[in-house]
């Protein structure tokens, strides 16, 4: 996926979820859908997240405010939620949803946000998208949204997008 981003001169890093997913031997989540105490393992996650973005300046040499949490399905999710907290300089949000809470009414200094979805997303619904998106305007927040004729996944124009959103923000 890298690759097609056609960014040479940009750092990525790219965080594993911590915990197993249930679905695949080889997948990790954020948290736990499936249980009665739906977001089990929510908090934890919340934290880890923290920790690491705030340590990438120490490690990376590059601070919060040149950099840009991006993130897919679950971890779209956790862009919303976390990035909507720390001093960033850009969330891309794809196949995410908001989490329960996730982001108050009065809430100021959410980065700008890119949100990409697909019309046909059988596992997080297109009105997903929709009220991730009316929530954050709603906040005052520069919000660039694409929907695609595709399901829950990335594709090339996706990311092409994508691309175009790291240049615009970070330059």
């Amino acid at each position: 996926m890298l690759p097609l981003l056609n960014l040479p001169d940009y750092q990525f890093v790219l965080p594993n979820a911590p915990f197993p997913y249930p679905y695949s031997p080889v997948g990790k989540a954020w948290y736990d859908l499936r249980v009665e105490n739906m977001y089990q393992g929510l908090a934890e996650s919340r934290q880890l997240l923290i920790d690491f973005l705030q340590s990438l300046e120490s490690t990376t040499g590059v601070p919060l405010s040149r950099t840009i949490l991006s993130g897919f399905s679950q971890g779209g999710a956790m862009t919303l939620d976390v990035g909507s907290k720390l001093p960033l300089a850009g969330l891309a949000v794809m196949s995410g949803y908001l989490h329960p809470d996730a982001v108050a009414a009065d809430q100021k200094g959410i980065p700008p946000t890119l949100i990409t979805h697909g019309k046909y997303d059988e596992v997080v619904p297109i009105q997903a998208a929709w009220k991730a998106r009316e929530t954050v305007e709603s906040l005052g927040v520069a919000v660039k949204y694409h929907e695609f004729d595709m399901g829950h996944e990335i594709n090339p124009q996706t990311l092409e997008v994508l691309r175009n959103f790291v240049v615009n923000v970070i330059g």
